[in-house]
């Protein structure tokens, strides 16, 4: 049974024409955060030729030979409705030939038949990086956005970078209109592929990476994550893993106000258990959103955090 459902938390006076369009269908999912069915990568900004990322993105589209890719430009604005740099890009990237450019900044335009109908035989989906206000107001609640579900629902997979990447949280966090220095603003509803979700970016080159920690300290039904450039998360139902070369941040309530004694096992504190109000994975380490711990792997020789175990020893 389908469950009709706004994927809003707050819509700010004076911006609700997305607010107003009917509400999207999507099946109630037993998944606390990530998607029930496919997968989503979510990129820090500036993946340049980061080869994990992008072969994990062709594999998962399906191979480069039967992936049939949709990239949205219109984070970017109305000039890249009609420059195909980042399809160029992306086929350089990952040698996948059928790929098709998507964009509009036109609300009716999203609600029609004739214009998802590249995503109805799409394997995957690739959000460029520019304002994330532009998707939301572009895209919200539209046939367009449950086109982008359906993609998951068959099994695809959803990327995005920067502004891709913050788009893809349920809360849209540096939505506003009037710049990225405003965290919340007059856009919050994201596309809401991650549940209960905010999501940052460039964190580190930034210096954004304490950003997050009062946000989700007033929202503790909410997991923030914070990635860096070159750095994505890959989420698969509720886990998470770190691909790229950089680091992701992790901001969880319990971590932020201290409540963290059960996760310390065999008196070695584990990743969890902070001494500050975040903590942060690398390269290959896994993470359970739904229970909100690091998952236990041995870590891929050559990581930030194996190397730094190696160092400690």
């Amino acid at each position: 049974m389908k469950k009709l459902i706004i994927l809003s938390l707050i819509i700010a006076a004076g911006y609700s024409s997305y607010a107003q369009q009917s509400p999207i269908s999507v099946k109630k999912s037993p998944t606390r955060h990530g998607p029930e069915k496919g997968s989503l990568i979510i990129i820090g900004g500036n993946v340049g030729s980061q080869r994990d990322i992008w072969d994990k993105f062709t594999e998962l589209a399906g191979g480069k030979d039967k992936a049939v890719v949709v990239v949205v430009t219109t984070a970017a604005g109305d000039s890249a409705g009609v420059d195909n740099k980042e399809v160029d890009e992306l086929k350089k990237q990952t040698g996948i030939a059928h790929v098709t450019l998507l964009h509009t900044s036109d609300l009716a335009t999203a609600n029609s038949e004739k214009f998802i109908a590249p995503l109805k035989k799409a394997t995957a989906v690739y959000f460029v990086g520019g304002r994330q206000w532009h998707i939301a107001d572009s895209y919200l609640n539209t046939l367009t956005h449950q086109a982008f579900f359906d993609v998951l629902n068959r099994g695809g997979v959803i990327a995005g970078s920067s502004a891709g990447a913050s788009i893809q949280g349920s809360f849209l966090w540096r939505g506003d209109t009037k710049g990225a220095q405003i965290q919340v603003g007059d856009h919050t509803q994201g596309l809401g592929f991650l549940k209960n979700s905010a999501i940052d970016q460039h964190i580190l080159v930034r210096n954004r990476e304490f950003a997050l920690v009062d946000f989700i300290r007033k929202s503790p039904q909410l997991i923030g994550i914070g990635l860096n450039e070159a750095t994505a998360i890959l989420v698969q139902r509720d886990t998470l893993q770190v691909l790229g070369k950089s680091y992701v941040a992790i901001y969880d309530y319990n971590t932020i106000v201290g409540a963290y004694d059960k996760h310390v096992v065999n008196n070695r504190e584990d990743f969890t258990a902070s001494d500050g109000p975040f903590f942060f994975l690398g390269a290959g380490q896994k993470y359970d959103l739904a229970k909100r711990v690091v998952i236990k792997e041995p870590r891929k020789p050559g990581s930030p955090i194996a190397k730094a175990d190696d160092d400690d020893n």
